[in-house]
């Protein structure tokens, strides 16, 4: 069962505390049914120096947002859009917006 949200997608919280903010896709986990999304869902994590952090300290970081939570923004009419799956000529599948019935890839 894919999530129809894929990485690098621009999408919009429509619920919980981060409601109304826009962001691009930084990692799809379809297992937890999660996204990961720029600039969303920031919080801070007290780190140990390591190799990765060698200064240490509180690091701030997105968490992941669940997927029931985001709806994906159409690249070509720029609004909220469910996503519906169109068969192409060739025999593959492909996301189109089901407003503006475009092809988003």
């Amino acid at each position: 069962m894919g999530l129809g949200i894929k990485k690098e997608d621009t999408v919009l919280v429509i619920a919980g505390k981060e409601k109304g903010k826009k962001g691009r896709v930084l990692s799809v986990r379809p297992s937890k049914s999660q996204v990961t999304i720029e600039k969303v869902n920031i919080i801070k994590r007290h780190m140990k120096p390591s190799r990765k952090y060698s200064q240490g300290g509180i690091i701030e970081k997105e968490a992941p947002v669940h997927r029931s939570n985001v709806v994906l923004v159409c690249p070509k009419c720029n609004t909220p859009t469910r996503i519906t799956s169109v068969v192409m000529q060739g025999g593959g599948k492909a996301r189109a917006c089901k407003k503006c019935k475009e092809v988003i890839d």
